[in-house]
């Protein structure tokens, strides 16, 4: 039969850290964790569950129960970045100016060796040679 419809399943933040907090208090692995608070389906599940857990961890050990807080969903719902050192900011952008200008020549000298090309061909078809 086909594959049933999953759904996305947004957890509260109290309900991850308290899994965290479990699975750390016990010594559970991902596996036994996964296990414990989830009915599973498919043998096949258990990897999707525990890379969540896997992050999950990662923003408790990184930013505390606070990181759990923070909406991470979307295109805006990340991290907030750290801002670019002035000096960085400028190299970036003097790369950036860089690089245009060198993709402008390139294309230049493409249009050029086309051009060219297309001479070659229409002196060489006007002499009666094939190309």
């Amino acid at each position: 039969m086909g594959k049933e419809k999953k759904f996305n399943t947004k957890y509260s933040p109290e309900f991850k850290i308290s899994v965290i907090l479990d699975m750390r208090e016990h010594h559970l692995s991902y596996k036994e964790t996964v296990r414990k608070y989830w009915v599973l389906r498919h043998s096949g599940d258990e990897h999707n569950y525990t890379g969540r857990l896997k992050l999950w961890e990662r923003i408790y050990l990184e930013e505390g129960e606070s990181g759990f807080m923070v909406e991470r969903r979307g295109r805006n719902g990340g991290r907030p970045r750290k801002p670019l050192d002035k000096e960085i900011a400028n190299d970036l952008i003097a790369e950036n100016q860089r690089l245009k200008e060198r993709n402008q020549y390139l294309e230049a000298e493409l249009e050029c060796l086309k051009k060219l090309s297309a001479l070659v061909i229409a002196e060489e078809q006007g002499k009666g040679k094939k190309p």
